[in-house]
Parts: C-alpha cells; structure tokens; sequence
C-alpha cells in the first residue's frame, strides 16, 4: 500500500469553494487560503444560528500504544462513510502541532484513504492559526516582563510569575531558563521556562470561546503573576487583551478543508488532550451543527482524557448533548495492553488479546457513565486473524455494545459503512441521556477525587504539599468552583506509562495545580506529565525533506 503522503500527493482535491456551497455557504462568508484552504467569516454564525443542531458524534479511543489505534483515521472515514450511506456529515478535528509533527507521534490529518487533505499544509503551517496564538501568549509575556522592567507599578513579585512563554515545537532545553541576564538595561532577572503553544491558555481559551468577543474577555482574565501581597495580576491589569484579540482575529475562525472523498472538514484549534482539553474549536462544532446532518468530532488520546473533558468540560461550556460515542480500538493495541511487546504483535495470541480487552471494557464504562450510547470500532490491521477479530466482537456482544469492523484506512468510507450503519442505527434507536460526572461547585479535591476514582479506577489521590497549597489559594481567590482539567499520561489509566492494561489498586499522584482562569479551567498536573515535550533520539525531523520540484517526503 502507499504511504500516507503518496495518497494524499494525489488526492483529487475539489476547489474549497465547491465544499462551501455543498454546505449553502456562498462567497461572502468564506475567506480563501489558496485554491483548496478557506476561513469562515464570522458573519456566518448570526445567519445559522437559529437552524436546528445535527447530531454530535464523538470518536475516542482506548489508551493509545505504540501499536496504533486510529482514531483520527476513525473520524474521517465514519464522516466518509456516512456520506456514502446519504447523510450530510461533516467532520471536525484540532489542528495538529509541529511539536509531534517533527518529533514522534506525526501529524494529525488521519491516514491511508482516510484523510483530511492538503496534508502537508494541514500537518505544517495551515493558515498560521498556532503561529498567532503562539504571538500573542508571547505578547503578553512580554508586556509583563516590561512591567517589571519600567517600575512595575502593579507591585508584581517576581518570584510568583506564573506565566511562562510558548513555542510550537518540541524543545526540553527550553522547560527550565533564566531571563533578563545581561544587566540593568535588559530586565528583570528571574527563573522562566517554555510550554508548547498547545498547552497555552490562549489556546485553549480560543478553543472555548464563542466569539471574538468572548475571547478578548478570557484573554483579559488571564492570572500572569501574583503581588507581593498575594493578589492576582491579570492580562487585564496590563491592558494586553485589545492588542492579543487582534493578533486573534483570523485565527479565530474556523477552518474549512476536505477530505480525500471531498467530506467537508473542519480543523481548528488543537489543545493536546494529555495537557489541555483536547478539542477543536467549540466555534466550528458548533457552525458544523447547523451546517450538517451529523457532526463526527474527536477528543484527543483515550476516553480516560479526551472524552473526560470532552463531557465534563467542553460539553457543559458549550451546551453540547452528544448523540453518541464511538471508541476505536485495534487488536495489535489491545494485545500490547494484554502484555505483547510490540515486536510479537503480528503473531495471533488469544489469550493475550483477551487480557488486553480489559482496557477497552473499561473505556465503554466510562463512556457509559455518562449516559451516552456507545459504539466499539475495531480498526483493521492485516495480521488480524478471525478468531482474533470474533473474540472482540463477541465481547462487545456480551456487554451489550454494537460493534463493527472497520477497514477505512485501506478502503475509505467504503470500509466505513458497516460501523456507519451501526452509529446510525444507534443514533436513531438509542436516546442520548448526557450528563456530566460531577458538579463544578464541589470542592476542588473532589472533583479531582471523582475523575481518578471513576474513570481512572484509582483507589486514591495524593497530592504535594504545592498542589494542596495551590488548591487552597485558587478556592480562597474565588476560582473553587472552575472544573478540572486533568493533566496525565495517555498511555495508562493509571499516572504511570508503564501500567498497561487495566491497572487497579493505584494512587493517582498530583504534584501542581495551575490556574487558568481566562479559560476558565484549572490544570492538575499528575505523575511525570510535563507541558514542553522533548524530541526522541531519532526525531521524524531527520526523515522530512523538500526536493527541487517542492515535494515533501517523510511527513506522516
């Protein structure tokens, strides 16, 4: 089969205008980026916002391994092959970061004949959006750190600054750094350090905005530092919201693409799911619900993160019901899960697999939970064997859950329909009784106590004398009653990488709260997890290239 970026080098693209008007949307509310990339204006909203809403599908997965599971495949080829079965689906899916881009994961565009196109731009540059959310997190460090510089009038204690600045990459030299070396003239000494820009607040907080308006007010309530006497600084105090709304004013809106069978697609925004919330935009879901029958959306890594905060956070914020779920899993991951080292996946072991079910048992309860109809895709791999595939299905039967095979990373949508047909049949048969697992007026530690007990399956939470100090000052400051957003490892259940399967008997350790209050969420840090990722010892930087004639290789 051709790799990922030799299909999609020769997709047969559709000028983005013929997407829009398929959608009703005419010329006056798309702005083009080239022949196959276009923003929607923000006029748009105020003409569709009175349509009745499509049905939400959202698609999530198990713990992810290095095996692959396929969710962004996934969505795109359930919104593929639900078009082919009459419907009019649209997709939405975060925009990916250079960061894994260039580091190990790869894109985010899907794969095979599964994929949102042109990839290479969607993979890089796109239309410049995490550069300008990049740009203006970094404005307002830098309107603080010359605060400090020019008589700090705000009576800012330098060593409580908690805004730290952002680059789009993957860079571990940069996580711990001293500023303001070189003398009077040239700041402030003090301890700093990077995120990546997918961890910003900015981010997020143009995730969960409405519009442009709703945007300039989270951004003014951005807590930067703390004074000497224990007050918060916010991106207000230093008049910074006007200039970073601006910078915002075309990143803001929602980008519209394609898919490789010309599926109208949606990539906006992209907080990463294992340190933020993990979803695109509630600005383009929500246009995509009025524009479409059926919206297919992902939440980021596995249930036990991105569809957590999916329902407990965007959900609730932006009065989402989702009609349904759709949790991806593969046998190759689910063998690893069962404790198959990646080199003996190929091989058929039953016994193995029926281990590695308890992974995926426990992502449908969770998903169950929150009283939302679940569908299981179990995404093909060639050395799947019958029995292999006859044992998960069979489970899913025994658990009262539909389940299909799905082939669209080899066929597309064609290899969709099946699984299309089960999300339909539910979505018509099955009422969506939606609910949030806890309510954001209990005391910070027991929402943070609810999450591990529920959908990690801890049996306990410890946290550092930091974390309980931090808890204590956001609760005292008023912001007590924002959800949580939890900040772990993707690859467990548990706050350790190396707790595969269904890990029971842990404790969930928190080691820092941070506050992001323009967001409006507060971030609890767990186990190693960090916000600035580092490259692997052989980055996929290595192997991308660009020749004489402008042909990328190496990108995935």
């Amino acid at each position: 089969m051709k790799t990922d970026i030799q299909i999609a080098q020769e997709a047969k693209m559709l000028p983005i205008m013929e997407i829009a008007r398929g959608l009703g949307i005419t010329e006056d509310d798309i702005e083009l980026y080239g022949k196959y990339k276009a923003k929607l204006s923000l006029a748009l909203w105020p003409k569709i916002k009175d349509r009745p809403n499509g049905k939400l599908v959202l698609v999530t997965a198990i713990n992810p391994t290095p095996a692959g599971e396929g969710k962004t495949t996934t969505t795109v080829g359930l919104g593929q092959a639900l078009n082919r079965l009459g419907k009019k689906a649209i997709i939405a899916l975060r925009e990916p970061s250079l960061g894994p881009s260039f580091g190990v994961k790869g894109g985010a565009a899907g794969g095979g004949y599964s994929q949102v196109v042109p990839m290479e731009d969607i993979n890089l540059h796109f239309t410049g959006d995490i550069h300008a959310i990049t740009t203006a997190h970094n404005l307002l460090a830098a309107l603080l750190d010359n605060h400090l510089h020019q008589g700090n009038e705000l009576n800012i204690d330098p060593r409580q600054v908690v805004l730290r600045r952002v680059m789009d990459l993957n860079e571990r030299a940069l996580r711990n750094i001293v500023i303001g070396l070189g003398g009077k003239v040239d700041g402030v000494p003090r301890e700093s350090g990077f995120d990546i820009t997918v961890a910003s607040e900015v981010m997020a907080s143009l995730c969960l905005a409405e519009d442009l308006m709703d945007l300039k007010g989270r951004l003014a309530r951005i807590v930067v530092a703390y004074t000497y006497d224990g007050k918060p600084v916010t991106a207000r105090d230093l008049k910074a919201e006007g200039s970073m709304a601006l910078l915002l004013k075309d990143a803001i809106k929602p980008n519209l693409v394609q898919t490789l069978e010309n599926t109208p697609a949606f990539v906006h925004g992209g907080p990463f799911a294992n340190i933020a919330h993990g979803a695109n935009t509630i600005m383009a879901s929500k246009m995509a619900l009025k524009l479409g029958e059926i919206l297919v959306t992902e939440a980021g890594f596995g249930a036990d993160l991105g569809a957590e905060k999916f329902f407990d956070l965007v959900c609730p914020y932006a009065g989402f019901k989702p009609a349904a779920t759709v949790v991806v899993a593969t046998i190759r991951a689910l063998k690893m899960h069962g404790g198959v080292s990646k080199a003996e996946l190929g091989k058929p072991n039953l016994e193995a697999l029926a281990r590695g079910m308890a992974n995926l048992e426990k992502h449908i309860e969770n998903v169950q939970k929150y009283g939302v109809p679940v569908v299981v895709a179990l995404n093909h791999f060639p050395t799947d064997t019958e029995e292999e595939i006859n044992l998960v299905l069979n489970r899913c039967r025994e658990l009262g859950v539909d389940a299909a095979l799905s082939r669209v990373f080899a066929e597309g949508g064609k290899g969709g329909e099946e699984l299309a047909q089960k999300v339909l049949d539910v979505l018509e048969n099955k009422e969506s009784k939606y609910q949030p697992l806890y309510d954001w007026k209990l005391p910070v530690q027991e929402k943070v106590e609810i999450i591990a007990r529920e959908i990690y399956g801890a049996s306990g939470v410890s946290y550092s004398a930091e974390a309980l100090k931090a808890i204590q000052r956001y609760e005292d400051l008023g912001y007590g009653h924002l959800p949580v957003c939890m900040a772990k490892t993707q690859y467990s259940l548990s706050d350790d990488a190396t707790k595969l399967g269904r890990p029971v008997g842990f404790t969930i350790n928190v080691k820092e709260v941070r506050l992001s209050a323009g967001a409006g969420f507060l971030v609890v840090l767990t186990g190693n997890i960090m916000t600035m990722p580092g490259l692997p010892k052989k980055p996929a930087a290595n192997e991308i290239d660009i020749d004489a004639e402008g042909r990328i290789t190496g990108l995935f």
